[in-house]
C-alpha cells in the first residue's frame, strides 16, 4: 500500500490478527521504518483505537483488551466465513435474541466489494439444508448466555429467574456445568439447589441471571452434552417402551440418537428405553433398526409392529403402476 492512510488500516489489521508486534516486525511487514510505524501507531490512538506501546526485551505493540471494539479488519475470506456463519447460525436457530444476527449480516454486507457481495448472495439463495427450519422464536439473550458461561468457567454459583413450559415462575440457584445447543434451542444444565439434583433449563426461558459468591465443583466425568440428551429424552410421554435390540451397543448409537433414547449394553443385546406419544412413529423406528428385537413393553408397541409389517407387505407386494396386484394363476 502506498497511501499512509492505507498503511495505518494495515497496521490496525496486523495488529488484530497477533497478539504483540514488534516495531521492526511491523515495519518490515508495512516496508517502512520503525519511526513510521510510531506515527503510524499515534494516529489509530487519535482516531480512539487503542493501541498499547510495551517497553523492554520483550516489549512491542498490541490492543488493549476490553476497552472497546475497534474498527474490524477482514479478508475477503475472513468476511465470507463470517457471513456463512452468520447464514447458519440463523437457519439452525444458533443466534441469540433477535436481530442481532440479522443486523450483524446488513453491517458486513454493506462494506463488502459489490463483486464478492453479489456471489455471496448467490450462495445464499442456493444453499439447501438438510436440517429443517425451526419456527421463529425469540432466542437467548446475549447477556444471558454470556453470564451463564463465565459462571461455567469460574465454577461460580447463579441466581436466574425461570419460566416452565407451563407458564409458571420460580427462583432457582443453581451450579451451571455447561451450555449445551439442541435441536435448535440453548439449554444450560447444572446442579439445581431448589430440587437437590441435576436438572436443564431453556436459555430462553431465563430471565434474570445473578452471579453469587458460592463456588461449585463438577462432578468427575460429567458429560454436561450427554445428560441433556438423556434429560430430553426422558420428558413424560403418553407410552413408556422398553425394546430388546439384537446387536451391539456401538452399531445401535449409530442408528439411534440419545435425544430418542437411552441405549444401555446387556449381556443379551442392547436395551432401548425411551418415551414415545406416537406407537406407531416408534414401529416404524424399529423396523428401519435394520436387527432383530424384543418388545418388552407396551403389549401395544406389538401390536403397532404388526401393523407396520401387514402394510410393507401391502405396499410390497404393489406392481409397479400402483395397482392393487389382481390375484394371478400360479405359475407352473
Amino acid at each position: 500500500m502506498s497511501h499512509p492512510a492505507g498503511r495505518v488500516l494495515a497496521l490496525l489489521e496486523l495488529l488484530q490478527t497477533r497478539h504483540r508486534s514488534t516495531a521492526v516486525e511491523l515495519a518490515a511487514r508495512l516496508g517502512v521504518d520503525e519511526r513510521t510505524v510510531r506515527r503510524y501507531a499515534a494516529t489509530l490512538v487519535e482516531l480512539g483505537i487503542p493501541v498499547i506501546a510495551d517497553r523492554g526485551r520483550y516489549g512491542g505493540y498490541r490492543l488493549h483488551h476490553g476497552y472497546k471494539l475497534p474498527p474490524l479488519m477482514l479478508t475477503d475470506d475472513e468476511a465470507v466465513a463470517v457471513l456463512l456463519g452468520l447464514v447458519v447460525a440463523e437457519r439452525v436457530g444458533l443466534a441469540t435474541e433477535l436481530p442481532a444476527t440479522a443486523t450483524a449480516l446488513a453491517k458486513i454486507r454493506r462494506v463488502l466489494p459489490v463483486a464478492l457481495a453479489d456471489r455471496l448472495t448467490a450462495v445464499q439463495e442456493h444453499l439447501g439444508f438438510t436440517l429443517r427450519r425451526r419456527e421463529p422464536e425469540r432466542g437467548p439473550a446475549s447477556g444471558t448466555l454470556l453470564t451463564l458461561a463465565a459462571a461455567a468457567r469460574h465454577r461460580q454459583r447463579v441466581a436466574l429467574d425461570y419460566r416452565s413450559w407451563r407458564g409458571k415462575q420460580s427462583n432457582r440457584e443453581l451450579d451451571p456445568y455447561g451450555l449445551v445447543f439442541h435441536s435448535g434451542r440453548w439449554y444450560v444444565i447444572g446442579h439445581d439447589h431448589r430440587r437437590g439434583e441435576v436438572r436443564t433449563f431453556r436459555l430462553d426461558r431465563i430471565g434474570t441471571v445473578t452471579p453469587g459468591s458460592a463456588t461449585f465443583t463438577v462432578p468427575d466425568g460429567f458429560d454436561p452434552v450427554a445428560r441433556v440428551a438423556r434429560s430430553l429424552a426422558g420428558v413424560p410421554y403418553t407410552h413408556e417402551v422398553e425394546v430388546l435390540l439384537e446387536t451391539d451397543l456401538v452399531a445401535a448409537q449409530r442408528r439411534v440418537p440419545p435425544s430418542v433414547a437411552e441405549l444401555t449394553a446387556t449381556t443379551a443385546g442392547v436395551v432401548l428405553r425411551a418415551r414415545a406419544e406416537s406407537l406407531p412413529g416408534m414401529a416404524a423406528l424399529l423396523a428401519g433398526l435394520g436387527c432383530a428385537f424384543t418388545v418388552r413393553h407396551p403389549d401395544a408397541l406389538r401390536v403397532a409392529v404388526a401393523e407396520h409389517a401387514r402394510l410393507l407387505a401391502e405396499w410390497a407386494a404393489r406392481p409397479a403402476g400402483g395397482q392393487t396386484p389382481s390375484p394371478r394363476r400360479p405359475l407352473d
